[in-house]
């Protein structure tokens, strides 16, 4: 009997396409955009973990200033030393290592080659904290960190500028007014925290400090948290130590600020989760539309076909056949609606995520939650008029011209 019932309801949709396709626009475009936007929303979630993740997992970044500037327009806040590096790594339990860094811009030049990018000055111990491989080469040895050996490693974005994509290991090549062996290329790692991670070159700190900077001053620690320890307790740790260090007394602010990716990232996630669930609730509010829709024409349908209902309860069919028969049809349509949605949906996500630079992702759940949803509108906007249309008098029904 269902399928039956499922093939009148089929014939009935294909006698008015037209209709039946205005119909069901609410339901695509309800659940396309549903799906569309909580796609994208996770898709953003993503790239926005993995831009962070770029500046390193359990890392705590610090600075001089309480921002990314001096802060408060006041005087410039003093930099570290070597001897708060070292003061940190020891005296401060849950940290695997401690890397000072120091940034210079300059211009690199090989064979006639030239590109500007950013000098990074670093120990050993920032492979530690961030780790990064290698494609070729190798890491600069403890003896040449600790001579100040002009060595370097080079990131992808260089490479490619200046060396066109070929080998670069074992070469030397200018920077500024020394001339540099590169002893290894690192491995890619696209955009990530405020701009191309790959547009560097990495070096021995001391040789960064005595032939770009001219100061041992340094701006920036990266510090490895422990995964096994209490990132707030160590952040506590280290801010009463570089207080002691810094002569902070009482109630005067810090004049350092702990920058914490962790933190940080799982703000960024947070957010992004909310704003994709209010966008999809927004969305969402057009199924309810459509299912309206649904249940006008299907009011519509049993109004035309008053007559036809009236013949089928005069020749024997009960009034649960009938309101299945319309109950069927108002489903079959929503779902049609859906399926629609879906495959629009999936054609929208491919042409936005490489013009966004997210990553395009299958949510398979998010797909039949939405389709499910465009079956239960179905049902429950198409029960009224299907019970309507079972409750007619046979004699009522057949009189209807």
């Amino acid at each position: 009997m269902f399928g039956t019932t499922l093939v009148l309801a089929l014939r009935s949709i294909a006698r008015h396409k037209l209709r039946s396709f205005l119909t069901i626009l609410g339901i695509i475009i309800g659940v396309g955009a549903v799906v569309t936007m909580v796609t994208l929303g996770k898709a953003t979630t993503a790239a926005v973990q993995q831009n962070i993740s770029a500046l390193g997992a359990n890392v705590l970044q610090i600075r001089p200033g309480q921002g990314f500037g001096r802060g408060g327009g006041g005087p410039q806040p003093p930099p570290f030393k070597q001897d708060d590096v070292d003061a940190i790594a020891r005296q401060v339990a849950g940290i695997t290592a401690v890397a000072p860094q120091v940034s210079s811009a300059a211009t690199a030049i090989y064979e006639g080659a030239n590109w500007s990018t950013t000098i990074n000055g670093t120990t050993s111990a920032f492979l530690t904290v961030q780790p990064w491989p290698l494609t070729s080469g190798r890491y600069w040895t403890a003896a040449e960190e600790g001579a100040g050996k002009a060595v370097c490693l080079i990131g992808n974005t260089v490479r490619q500028n200046l060396f066109h994509g070929g080998g670069a290991a074992g070469t030397r090549m200018r920077i500024g007014a020394i001339t540099c062996t590169v002893v290894g290329t690192l491995n890619t790692r696209g955009q990530g925290g405020f701009g191309d991670q790959d547009d560097v070159v990495v070096m021995p700190i001391k040789t960064v400090q005595r032939r770009f900077t001219g100061t041992p001053d340094i701006r920036l620690m990266l510090v490895g948290v422990d995964p096994a320890y209490s990132s707030p307790a160590i952040q506590s740790a280290i801010t009463d130590l570089l207080r002691e260090r810094r002569h902070i007394q009482g109630g005067r602010d810090d004049d350092f600020n702990i920058f914490d990716t962790a933190q940080i990232r799982d703000t960024l996630t947070s957010t992004t989760t909310l704003l994709t669930r209010i966008v999809a609730a927004v969305a969402a509010i057009s199924l309810v539309v459509g299912g309206i829709g649904i249940m006008n024409i299907m009011l519509v349908s049993v109004t035309e076909r008053t007559r036809e209902i009236g013949i089928r309860l005069a020749i024997g069919a009960v009034a649960a056949e009938v309101l299945l028969q319309f109950l069927v049809e108002a489903v079959a349509l929503s779902c049609l609606g859906g399926l629609i949605g879906l495959l629009i949906a999936q054609g929208v996500i491919l042409v936005l995520t490489p013009l966004m630079q997210v990553p395009w992702t299958f949510d398979l759940r998010i797909n039949i939650i939405a389709f499910a949803i465009s079956a239960v509108i179905g049902v429950v906007f198409g029960y009224f008029p299907a019970s309507r249309a079972a409750a007619l008098n046979p004699i009522d029904a057949l009189r209807h011209e």
